[in-house]
């Protein structure tokens, strides 16, 4: 039986997101996977990292968030809130991502639950990462919405392109080695449309929950985002000059830049 993680970052559980979530979880419990669910705000999970969360750090000496973790990991002293989270992490075979976008990033709590629960020592160390990853073979899905319109949200539109504002977010993801899946976006998710645009947001909204037991079930089949290879790099960790490069966050000079 998969395994699918659920996990909702938004602060209104009667929001269009929360909506969207709880479809993803019905859809998953239809075709016989076991559902985890993390909701962040519900939770009051604490997103920011720091040495009130390790009793034996060493009192005199400067916090490290990666020493500590790892540490944590090692002596099974890891934060219960973190433990928790990795281990729903550990046992997901699919992992699916709900939050909207705020200020062109993902909110402040997903980010800290990557921080956190993303832990050294449990889930990725020096050598286990990218190619090498622990949840290889693992899948990760993001179902995002937007303020914007869809035209807005273009790689040409005024509030930049969606694919490479949500690239940080799915790079993160490709560190812990997850097959990162083609994102689900819904453009336009406020609350100041009237009238007919109402109308048509509520039509669109209602048509995206529809749906999303068509995207769970062809999650097999759905189009992996691209990433370089481990081997794509040099011992300095620069992009071979023989390699391609397919994100204009990792590239060969002449390939982006004017």
């Amino acid at each position: 039986m998969p395994t699918t993680l659920v996990v909702l970052a938004h602060p209104e559980r009667r929001s269009f997101n929360g909506a969207w979530s709880d479809a993803t979880e019905t859809a998953a419990r239809a075709q016989g996977d076991r559902v985890l669910r993390s909701d962040l705000c519900q939770m009051g999970f604490d997103p920011v990292e720091g040495v009130h969360h390790y009793t034996d750090w060493p009192e005199k000496t400067a916090f490290d968030p990666l020493k500590a973790q790892e540490r944590a990991a090692g002596t099974g002293t890891t934060p219960s809130d973190v433990q928790i989270e990795v281990d729903k992490i550990k046992q997901a075979d699919r992992l699916v991502l709900h939050f909207p976008l705020w200020w062109f990033a993902p909110p402040a709590i997903l980010k800290g639950w990557f921080d956190r629960a993303f832990q050294h020592g449990a889930l990725h160390d020096t050598n286990m990462r990218f190619d090498s990853g622990t949840r290889r073979g693992k899948q990760a899905l993001m179902c995002v919405t937007t303020g914007s319109n869809a035209s807005e949200s273009a790689h040409d539109g005024k509030e930049g392109d969606i694919n490479l504002l949500l690239w940080p977010t799915a790079y993160t993801l490709r560190y812990l080695g997850f097959d990162v899946l083609e994102p689900v976006v819904v453009h336009g998710v406020h609350g100041y449309h009237r009238g007919d645009r109402k109308v048509h947001l509520t039509e669109r909204l209602n048509a995206a929950l529809h749906a999303q037991a068509g995207v769970l079930a062809a999650l097999g089949t759905r189009p992996r985002l691209r990433f370089n290879a481990d081997t794509d790099f040099d011992q300095n960790g620069q992009l071979r000059c023989d390699r391609p490069s397919v994100t204009p966050f990792i590239r060969h000079r002449a390939a982006f830049d004017p």
